[in-house]
């Protein structure tokens, strides 16, 4: 069973949901806090969404400042995988792990809606479970979710094959080239802003195939982390 942290910064609202589907994906959560120094042996890091220090400055830059920040950077540059959700993926393009930047919706209102996603990456330690070009749906709830880079950037991922999700039909904030989640070179960080951590349980995820409140579509992204730990044990 591996260890997966999630990380708490003041103001995250997410944490235990995460922790909750670290632990329905078969792992044990691990509690990390934004002041620690000590990524106490985890396999990998979940940063979970919410609105850290209330988004001030910009959403998620205050938060990239944290020690516990500084230790996943030098943890990632060795391999260590990190998931950042909504909150997490602001955190994750601030601490330069991940290209780009959020800003605000483009209709400049909060969003909270049940999202289909694309799959277009399932060579990451996040999406291994998951087909190439598969539709999946988990909940969606944001503010400054509108993803944005130069047009430079944006060629790079499409071309490295790092844009892991995009939005299906709808663009929801404005996100360019409908990219709701992305990867680092490496492929062991991916930041995407839907929650597939509430999408994890039989009667309180999105609509599924079998009917109202059946979907589990995001449990496969933290099933698929701990495949991908057995793989490199």
């Amino acid at each position: 069973m591996g260890r997966i942290g999630v990380v708490t910064f003041p103001g995250t609202l997410d944490d235990r949901d995460a922790a909750r589907a670290v632990r329905l994906a078969g792992a044990e959560a691990v509690a990390l806090w934004h002041a620690d120094s000590d990524l106490k042996g985890v396999d990998a890091v979940v940063l979970p969404g919410g609105f850290s220090y209330g988004d001030y400055l910009r959403a998620g830059a205050i938060s990239s400042h944290a020690p516990i920040v500084r230790e996943i950077v030098d943890a990632a540059a060795k391999g260590l995988p990190v998931l950042g959700i909504c909150n997490g993926f602001q955190v994750l393009t601030e601490a330069h792990l991940l290209p780009g930047s959020m800003i605000k919706n483009d209709h400049l209102r909060f969003i909270c809606r049940e999202q289909v996603l694309v799959v277009e990456n399932a060579d990451t330690p996040w999406t291994r479970e998951y087909a190439a070009g598969e539709r999946i749906t988990v909940p969606l709830k944001n503010q400054d979710g509108q993803y944005v880079a130069d047009e430079h950037t944006l060629d790079e991922l499409e071309g490295e094959g790092r844009v892991v999700f995009r939005y299906d039909g709808w663009n929801p904030n404005g996100s360019r080239r409908n990219i709701a989640g992305v990867c680092n070179a490496a492929g062991n960080v991916v930041g995407l802003m839907p929650h597939p951590e509430h999408a994890v349980e039989p009667g309180f995820g999105p609509d599924g195939a079998k009917g109202p409140r059946t979907g589990t579509d995001g449990l496969r992204v933290f099933t698929s982390v701990l495949t991908s730990l057995v793989g490199a044990a």
